[in-house]
């Protein structure tokens, strides 16, 4: 069974009085506890296929299946909860919400879908022990360094238990040690069964991927998954 089934996905945006065509003819099947990294150079696509797997954006011919279900035809307020409960994002630049601590920026997710309190304060804490973060529940971003605020975009992503992680990026603002450390996580937590879906310029990082899909000019070029 296919956990995200991409068929004939078409994405062009005008720029000007030309089309950029960013996804073409885009086919593509992932099954769930995949491990892939989609890498190619910049303007090939990757981030535009990143955004429509994660229903940030939504295409202009195709389908898209996600857990047997065709999310294209879905009215925006339902794209968002299939978001909210089986779609978890790690950013490059963690957009953690600055005003809130630690603890809230993991609630948050918990809050928008509505789960109660008292569940939502044994997950958060789980999370933030899963990730070494209960020491800095209280903290602000700006009082963490950056490895601790990518564990605690992890712990957001992961603390509806999705089914799928798309990380865009996920070291791309760490030094090395602390990028391997954060890279384990996301391993790990593929290891436990969560399909893992990494958008990365770092060759070495991609190697680390079962599966790598490499895009130019919009379509998929080369898929090891493939024989």
């Amino acid at each position: 069974m296919s956990l995200i089934e991409l068929s004939g996905i078409e994405r062009t945006f005008l720029l000007g009085d030309s089309e950029v065509h960013a996804l073409r003819s885009i086919n593509l099947s992932i099954t769930p506890g995949e491990y892939v990294a989609v890498m190619g150079p910049s303007g090939s696509g990757k981030s535009t296929l990143l955004n429509l797997l994660g229903l940030l954006d939504r295409p202009d011919a195709g389908t898209y299946h996600l857990e047997d279900r065709d999310v294209t035809t879905l009215t925006p307020d339902e794209q968002a909860r299939v978001r909210s409960e089986r779609i978890g994002f790690v950013f490059q630049s963690f957009h953690l919400v600055p005003r809130l601590t630690a603890a809230a920026n993991v609630e948050l997710p918990l809050m928008l879908a509505g789960i109660v309190p008292a569940e939502r304060t044994k997950r958060v804490s789980q999370a933030l022990k899963d990730y070494g973060l209960t020491d800095r529940a209280h903290h602000r971003p700006e009082q963490l360094s950056g490895g601790q605020r990518q564990r605690v975009a992890i712990a957001r992503a992961t603390v509806m238990h999705p089914a799928v992680i798309l990380a865009d990026e996920p070291t791309g603002n760490l030094d090395r040690a602390t990028g391997e450390d954060v890279v384990t996580l996301l391993e790990g937590l593929n290891a436990q069964g969560v399909t893992l879906i990494v958008v990365t310029h770092d060759q070495t990082l991609g190697a680390r991927a079962r599966r790598q899909l490499v895009m130019e000019d919009g379509a998929i070029a080369r898929d090891s998954g493939k024989g």
